[in-house]
């Protein structure tokens, strides 16, 4: 069955560049110009992905983002961005967004992208097959199987790269991964100039999983290299 993506995106020669693309790519698209019925769609369709513009009629789509993050959706979202809106793309993945695209951007970088997400949608569809054992560390409790992270016994809202983060770290305790290795093995992609799209996740991990998120316990920055999963 193909992957079912929807597009919302008001500039009626991007979407259908976009949409004729992932069609194209065997993909299953639907599409709508306006934030509204991006936004219903959305919220009552069953998507493998979703690609919100910003900047959109009625429901702009950090709203979008930010209530199917606050419902409990964790479908994989790409932000659509503007060349200049650096700030929208940081607030954007603080929203929830997975992964964002910066306008102008070429056809061959979009599908790359949207294969790596899709990738990741079926490794979570295959969780269901017990492989891994679930991993303990101080009171944070992960299991790659069910893709469930629970902290002190409460359960944990993730998304899905937030989780993928999150396991890819904890499963190589003490060792050092800059940004670029990250994008690489989480994302499943490496493009100049993304490496605050890890930082994001980061922060936003930490401000879920952290008693302190200012002093981590769990995940530790290692200054002017990257990341790692405490090993202590």
């Amino acid at each position: 069955m193909a992957h079912k993506i929807l597009i919302v995106e008001d500039d009626h020669d991007i979407n259908n560049l976009v949409a004729m693309n992932l069609k194209a790519a065997g993909y299953d698209v639907e599409k709508t110009e306006h934030g509204g019925q991006g936004l219903q769609m959305a919220l009552t369709g069953s998507y493998d992905l979703m690609i919100l513009d910003i900047m959109l009629p009625e429901v702009d789509g950090l709203e979008i983002c930010r209530r199917l993050r606050a419902q409990g959706t964790t479908t994989p979202i790409m932000m659509l961005t503007a060349k200049d809106g650096e700030i929208d793309r940081v607030v954007g993945l603080e929203m929830g967004a997975d992964d964002y695209l910066t306008k102008p951007f070429s056809v061959r970088e979009l599908q790359a992208r949207v294969k790596a997400m899709l990738r990741r949608v079926e490794m979570m569809r295959q969780a269901d097959v017990p492989t891994d054992e679930t991993l303990h560390v101080g009171e944070l409790t992960i299991n790659p199987s069910r893709r469930v992270v629970t902290l002190k016994g409460q359960v944990l809202e993730l998304t899905s790269t937030e989780f993928d983060l999150l396991l890819y770290l904890a499963r190589h305790p003490g060792m050092v991964f800059s940004r670029t290795q990250l994008l690489d093995n989480v994302w499943g992609y490496q493009h100049s100039g993304y490496e605050h799209t890890v930082n994001s996740h980061i922060n936003r991990l930490r401000t879920k999983i952290e008693a302190d998120p200012s002093q981590p316990q769990y995940v530790l920055t290692v200054w002017g290299v990257g990341y790692k999963f405490n090993d202590a």
